[in-house]
């Protein structure tokens, strides 16, 4: 039966306000385990804190995802050593280069592919500013050079670099949706038009988040199309800490990132819970 996995992202556990307290990396585990996510994703860039972070969510019985920046192709060996050790549902590459043209793109896309092809891993590359993925055309490129790529989707990018007006185009929503028909993974940020990272309850952006939650479900349903009977959809619930966050002049963020974080994992669930009976309703149907 495929499953969705709702994990929350370590790095948006960093708190960055001026009262300067930051929860350990126990506590900040402990409270994933017991706000019901299924798992965090954690940086393999330096062993030793991977160790650690994935020894505390076997702990608690909790999943992961492997964050990987790099920018040569030989710089994912390392991560994929610690992968094989420590495990984990994917690598999520972010390719931390910037080729100026699609053929220079291809030698660092062949050699990640080969690399966790050879250590069994599975690999997605994500979306994201400044990097490879940087550009929501050229990323289309991409796809057209490569059909079988492997993405995890954080669409807050491709909003923002684009400057989508509102309400989305036909043309631009089939953009999006390429994107969603190559998409291993899904990032849960909201963003608008100006902004990469809005607050979600706050009721003047309650038509970005519908936006969102469009996307997310095209998403879902075309991963439940090509994925296996037994395979998982994680989604990655990835609010971050300023900049991202948005700021008063007291230097304190405007709305409480870690409910925000609670309020999207309910929101993805409640979400995949309905298209899961919808589709099988229509299998029971005569």
């Amino acid at each position: 039966m495929q499953k969705l996995l709702v994990f929350q992202s370590l790095w948006a556990m960093e708190r960055r306000q001026p009262d300067g307290m930051e929860w350990p990396l126990e506590e900040k585990i402990r409270m994933i385990a017991e706000a019901g996510f299924d798992g965090a994703s954690v940086d393999f860039g330096d062993p030793a804190f991977a160790r650690r972070a994935t020894g505390l969510l076997r702990q608690h019985g909790l999943a992961w995802q492997i964050e990987a920046f790099v920018s040569t192709v030989e710089a994912l060996a390392p991560v994929l050593e610690t992968a094989r050790e420590l495990g984990g549902t994917h690598i999520n590459l972010l390719p931390v280069v910037r080729p100026y043209t699609l053929d220079a793109c291809v030698p660092y896309i062949e050699g990640w592919r080969a690399l966790a092809a050879e250590a069994g891993i599975a690999l997605n590359i994500e979306t994201h500013r400044n990097e490879m993925t940087t550009d929501l055309i050229f990323t289309l490129h991409l796809l057209d050079r490569f059909p079988d790529l492997r993405l995890e989707a954080d669409l807050s990018h491709f909003l923002v670099g684009r400057e989508f007006w509102y309400p989305v185009s036909d043309e631009n929503h089939a953009l999006i949706h390429r994107i969603l028909d190559h998409a291993w993974g899904l990032q849960g940020r909201i963003g608008s038009r100006e902004q990469i990272q809005i607050q979600i309850g706050f009721p003047q952006h309650r038509h970005w988040v519908e936006l969102f939650l469009t996307w997310w479900e095209y998403g879902m349903r075309s991963w439940r199309r090509r994925a296996g009977p037994d395979d998982s959809l994680t989604f990655l619930c990835e609010l971050g800490p300023r900049e991202y966050a948005i700021t008063g002049p007291d230097g304190y963020e405007l709305s409480d990132r870690w409910q925000e974080a609670q309020t999207l994992k309910t929101m993805v669930r409640d979400l995949w819970a309905r298209i899961e009976a919808e589709d099988r309703g229509a299998k029971e149907a005569p």
